[in-house]
């Protein structure tokens, strides 16, 4: 299914620091087959209802000026990106 190799490369794209890409490979692998038994669950011919919403009870749209610094006042800005946390299993 997934590689080492694929893992690597992705990880590569999303400026993540993986030092062993072996142990990943499982995690990967369990989150595969959690979406095939997903997938599986047969619910194509269940009907989902929603109400109907009229326009007029919609919020009206609103400019909210953005603050230019914000990005700058993160925890974790570097560069042109943000850091996210380190992810535990």
């Amino acid at each position: 299914m997934v590689t080492e190799e694929e893992i690597e490369k992705v990880s590569k794209l999303m400026r993540i620091g993986i030092d062993d890409h072996k142990e990943y490979v499982e995690k990967v692998h369990m989150m595969i087959n959690f979406f095939d038994i997903l997938d599986s669950a047969g619910v194509e011919s269940e009907e989902i209802s929603m109400p109907e919403i009229p326009i007029s009870k919609l919020r009206e749209d609103e400019h909210i000026p953005f603050d230019d610094k914000l990005i700058e006042r993160l925890n974790h800005y570097k560069g042109t990106y943000v850091r996210a946390p380190k992810m535990s299993s």
